[in-house]
Order: C-alpha cells, then structure tokens, then sequence
C-alpha cells in the first residue's frame, strides 16, 4: 500500500529531469498520473517506462504557454480520472545574459513559463479541488535563485521569486478549503543538460531521484500539514553569499 494510493496528480515538464524524477517518486507512493510536457515522443516514453511498474499514467502533450492547451490539460485529467489531488508546476524555462543585453523576447519567454504557466495551472487546479471539497496540494518547483542569486539570470531569478509568491498566496487562499501550496526550491540538481555536456559538472550535484524525495514528503504529509517550503541542496554547494 502506497501512501497516495487513489490519488491523482499532474506534473508539468513530467517527461524529463526533476519532472521525471518527481512523478517517479509520486508513482511509488500509489499515485496515478497526468504527465505534460512539449515533446510528444518523450512524454511517451516516460509514460511507458512509469506503466511498466504498474502505474496508470496519462499523457497530455501540452506548451504551457499556450493557455488553451493548460485548459485542456485539466479538461483530459478530470475526463479521465474524475478528480485532481496533486498539482506539480514544474516545467521551466531559463535564458542567461547581462540585463543590457537581455531582448524583450527572452524575458518573455521565461516569464510565460515559469510564472504565467504556474498561475495558469494553479488556478484551474484550485477551482476543481475547490470544488470536490477534499482539499489538495500545489507543488510549485522554485529554485534557491529565488533567495541567492547569481549574476546573467534576471528572468530566471525573478520568476523565482514571483512562484514563491504566488505559493504564499495560494496557501493563505487554500486555507479554507484545505488547499495546501508547497514550493520545493532545488539546488544544483544533475538533470540532462548536464549529462549532455562534454565535461562534467564543477560543482557538487544531486540526483534528480533525491530531490524527488523532498516533493513525495510534501505530497503524503497529513492533510493538516504543510510543508510551506524546503531548499534542497547538495552540502558541498555554495548557498550562502554564493553570487
């Protein structure tokens, strides 16, 4: 018996990295899924790996800036399943440069998808959990550039603070329907792009699959619980004053 047996989440960006990793976690614990992400082929190969321990899994291929396909991300979940329990907003977006170099277009572009995207998500999320009268939980994916930043990440850091904003809004708003937001902010965290990379990492990395470990703990705490944030980091890594 799992911890989250009958429960139903989504995860956004779930077809990849720290996505992956979490709907792994939420997978042993008993959770069946909704799984959403751009890339249609690997959103399914994914799904087929989650299927093969046994978990029921859909996919939804879905441009979180497009807020038609968000609807009909929710609109296939509760088609399918007839509830929500668990969201992950997850998928991210990031460009790096000098704010005088930085184009209109790569700030928005990370915009749409780190912070409209969530909000988006969050809300058509707290209307159905509304609405059942259950109660659920929000799992919002910041990152420690949300308190520690780093220079050349102007759109990353500040859409990481706004999510750990909007995680405190909607945990104040969810009060009343048992509604509980969580934001799990990841350090250095050995997702693909690092793998693809000719020379290995310079600084202490975690395994996607440890990380997890902080969101499944978010998502099986006691309805009355909340677990309002966590940084989770690899002890070698530079926190404090890191910039």
């Amino acid at each position: 018996m799992g911890q989250l047996d009958g429960k139903f989440a989504i995860v956004t960006g779930g077809n990849r990295g720290i996505g992956k990793g979490i709907a792994r976690g939420l997978a042993a614990e008993g959770a069946s899924l909704t799984i959403a992400a751009r890339n249609a082929e690997l959103l399914e190969q994914t799904a087929n790996e989650l299927r093969a321990d046994g978990t029921k899994v859909l996919t939804v291929p879905t441009d979180v800036t497009d807020e038609a396909q968000i609807k009909a991300l929710f609109e296939k979940t509760m088609s399918e399943y007839g509830r929500l329990d668990i969201l992950v907003n997850n998928a991210g977006a990031f460009n790096s440069g000098p704010i005088d170099e930085l184009s209109t277009e790569d700030w928005d572009w990370v915009v749409g998808v780190n912070l409209r995207a969530p909000f988006i998500c969050t809300r058509e999320a707290f209307g159905i959990m509304k609405a059942q009268g259950e109660g659920g939980r929000i799992i919002n994916v910041g990152s420690i550039s949300s308190h520690r930043v780093r220079p050349r990440t102007a759109p990353y850091s500040a859409t990481k603070f706004g999510i750990w904003g909007l995680t405190q809004v909607t945990a104040l708003e969810g009060r009343a329907h048992g509604i509980t937001a969580s934001c799990l902010k990841p350090g250095n965290t050995y997702v693909e792009r690092h793998q693809n990379q000719s020379q290995a990492p310079t600084e202490p990395m975690m395994d996607v699959d440890d990380l997890a470990q902080a969101a499944v703990l978010m998502a099986t705490l006691p309805p009355h619980i909340n677990m309002l944030d966590a940084t989770v980091l690899p002890v070698g890594q530079l926190y404090v004053g890191r910039g």
